[in-house]
């Protein structure tokens, strides 16, 4: 009974460490390194504009609903980083490399603003990031979100307090 219990310790431990080793063998090319680093250097953008413009107005809608799944968004970025045991660019809006974006002067033009850069968002994953990561399905999973969020959720919302449809 004792021999069948170690056995079986030492098979779970020898593909627990085969199973670590092949997650660090896990590489990534340069072009889906990028995308991600394009990817994540985008959201970090979404959220310094949209957090300038809450600088500038308030605690305003529907600016303040999405500056908080930028955040979200990055997050799922940054895991990504971490499964392909990638180092996480520094957020140049955070250290100071980046200076801050200066908001519209309406809180109409600031909507506005954001429906052109959530356009711009949803076109940059469909012609440039995804097809850079199309044979990662995880990472092409998680860009899918974020581009079907740009689309679907934050770009009528801008619409709507922009006033276009």
């Amino acid at each position: 009974m004792k021999t069948n219990f170690r056995t079986i310790l030492l098979v779970s431990l020898n593909l627990t460490l085969l199973g670590s080793e092949h997650a660090m063998a896990q590489t990534i090319t340069d072009d889906a390194h990028r995308a991600l680093v394009s990817a994540l250097e985008d959201e970090r953008h979404a959220e310094a504009v949209y957090g300038a413009v809450i600088a500038r107005f308030g605690d305003v809608r529907p600016f303040s609903n999405i500056i908080e799944a930028e955040r979200r968004h990055q997050d799922q970025l940054v895991a990504l980083f971490h499964a392909y045991s990638l180092p996480v660019p520094i957020n140049g809006y955070q250290s100071g490399a980046i200076p801050s974006p200066i908001a519209p002067s309406t809180l109409n033009a600031a909507c506005e603003m954001a429906v052109d850069a959530e356009i711009a968002n949803r076109d940059l994953y469909d012609r440039t990031l995804l097809p850079a990561v199309i044979s990662y399905p995880d990472i092409t999973a998680v860009m899918t979100r974020l581009r079907d969020a740009s689309e679907q959720n934050h770009l009528p919302a801008f619409r709507r307090c922009g006033g276009r449809r």
